[in-house]
């Protein structure tokens, strides 16, 4: 099985003078298939005359992707993807099938500080590799600026050549192309599933769509009754999760009433229980308790942190002001969440039941 999976990805045809400048990384990862994203870069080109030499500018980076489909579940596959310089070498396992055993991380807002974000990283891998991680958005502080996205593929490198990798578009991504190029194709919103969870991953980025108002409405229904749609189709996940950039609560005082758009969709999450969502956009750790559901910030991937002044009376279980990463590790019907601090230590742990009918 490895064999062919190997023999398949090293076949990639690259150039042999063009340089990869990301990746390999892997995208839309199922039990069947996945998606393998690299951004390679032509080497420079010198033009030489009589009054010295001029230096011209590198070819436009190019981004690449190979689609791989009639994988197996829970499987294995190395790759190894030749380039100028130096060999790409990692590895993914495909989604399971079932209540298979399993672990996936939560971080977000990577957008700045880069030495933070790289701790960050560091704290992960400690921990062991886990089977996905889900990013809660703000990957880049200017996601229009392509030059800022190889800065966070040489950070997380090391990460995501070992994983596979499911984020959520932020405010500072801008609603670039760039972001649907590399992740995602045509639709800024999404869902996947992986062994007995099911996860709905939506664009809660209104301010930057569309040329006004109306256009933020009409896509923000249309996304709503996707949602709902999604959600009701998977009633008999043992787990459902859904992940946004940003919150429907906060303990940041100045920022509380910001996301109405998103705070409006608890009801929906209530309806359908929804096992916890994941959040970003505030730079700390937040965990709130609301009618059964979990509401969980991870965005201290190394954006400057935020207070926490005012939390929420009456749904909050913690708040930190801290650069933070979650480990959700899921067997059965359990699911075990800890928030983990920058320096390795626990900020809190607690279990997510089973919401099945």
């Amino acid at each position: 099985m490895l064999g062919a999976a190997i023999a398949a990805i090293a076949a990639i045809p690259i150039i042999a003078a063009e340089r990869i400048v990301s990746g390999p990384f892997y995208v839309g990862v199922t039990q069947r298939s996945a998606t393998m994203v690299w951004v390679v870069q032509s080497d420079e080109r010198t033009l030489r005359a009589s009054h010295g030499s001029i230096k011209a500018k590198p070819s436009p980076v190019r981004i690449e992707k190979k689609r791989f489909a009639s994988l197996q579940p829970n499987t294995r596959y190395d790759f190894e993807v030749p380039s100028a310089g130096e060999s790409r070498k990692g590895y993914f396992k495909t989604a399971p099938a079932g209540a298979v055993p399993y672990r996936f991380v939560v971080y977000g807002d990577t957008r700045t500080r880069h030495d933070v974000h790289r701790r960050v990283i560091a704290e992960v891998l400690k921990r062991g590799i886990p089977d996905f991680v889900v990013h809660t958005g703000d990957l880049v502080a200017d996601g229009n600026d392509f030059e800022q996205w190889p800065v966070f593929f040489e950070i997380e490198k090391e990460l995501l050549r070992q994983t596979a990798f499911f984020p959520s578009l932020g405010n500072h991504e801008q609603n670039t192309p760039y972001f649907q190029d590399l992740f995602q194709g045509e639709s800024p919103y999404y869902s996947f599933d992986w062994g007995n969870a099911h996860f709905s991953v939506i664009d809660s980025n209104l301010e930057d769509f569309g040329s006004g108002s109306q256009d933020r409405r009409t896509f923000w229904a249309k996304q709503v009754r996707w949602l709902e749609q999604d959600l009701q189709n998977h009633q008999t996940s043992t787990f459902r999760f859904v992940v946004s950039h940003h919150p429907p609560f906060t303990a940041v005082g100045r920022r509380q009433g910001d996301n109405a758009h998103v705070t409006a969709l608890t009801p929906l999450f209530e309806k359908y229980r929804v096992s916890a969502g994941f959040f970003g956009h505030d730079h700390n750790y937040q965990h709130y308790l609301k009618n059964g559901d979990h509401y969980v910030i991870s965005g201290g991937g190394g954006a400057p942190l935020y207070d926490v002044d005012k939390p929420p009376v009456g749904i909050t279980e913690k708040v930190a002001r801290i650069e933070n990463f979650l480990s959700v590790r899921v067997s059965g019907d359990t699911a075990h969440v800890q928030g983990i601090a920058i320096d390795g230590s626990i900020i809190e742990e607690f279990d997510l039941a089973a919401t099945l009918p």
